[in-house]
């Protein structure tokens, strides 16, 4: 067995040190890469469950807002979609329901400047979620997620718009997460 002055030895001689060193340093980084890498997709999702339905929203919000309960219906269709953990299916087929009801939308300065002067506005979206096991009849949760997006105001017309639309991507986003994490 070699010892470890050996091993110097023949490495410094050999003019291999340099990229011994480097091997090892790669080796430790692929190592330590490869570890600590995991993920979500379907880490509580019960075995039972393969699919789930998601039907349109209902908007009880009284904002008004044109399309607002379709844009999180296909949000939501669209986060299960790239999660890959429950198949989006009809409501005929599935073994779980989620069902959505915007509750509040609010358009409220966010940041005011000296002399009152708003600079930036927050759309805040509260959506009630009741998720339920068909197959099981039962509720898994009815709660509440609210999430926000902002812009500033007197700038693009579609700057509200897009404010909307990064708020119910982060609330598809958290109901996502909270049926395939179960936290």
């Amino acid at each position: 067995m070699l010892k470890t002055r050996q091993i110097y030895h023949f490495l410094t001689k050999k003019g291999l040190w340099y990229p011994a060193i480097l091997l090892l340093i790669v080796a430790l980084m692929i190592n330590f890469t490869g570890c600590c890498t995991y993920s979500f997709t379907g880490s509580s999702v019960p075995q039972h469950l393969k699919t789930i339905a998601i039907p349109i929203a209902e908007d009880r919000s009284g904002a008004g807002i044109s399309g607002l309960r379709e844009s999180l219906t296909q949000q939501l269709i669209n986060q299960f979609i790239d999660d890959n953990s429950l198949q989006v299916t009809d409501r005929t087929k599935a073994d779980a329901v989620l069902e959505c009801t915007i509750v509040s939308f609010t358009d409220a300065p966010s940041i005011v400047s000296a002399g009152e002067n708003v600079d930036q506005r927050r759309v805040t979206i509260q959506v009630q979620v009741a998720y339920k096991d068909l197959v099981k009849r039962v509720t898994v949760f009815d709660k509440s997620f609210t999430n926000f997006g902002d812009y500033k105001p007197g700038e693009a017309s579609n700057d509200r718009v897009q404010a909307t639309e990064t708020a119910v991507t982060r609330i598809a986003e958290d109901i996502l997460l909270a049926v395939v994490s179960g936290w």
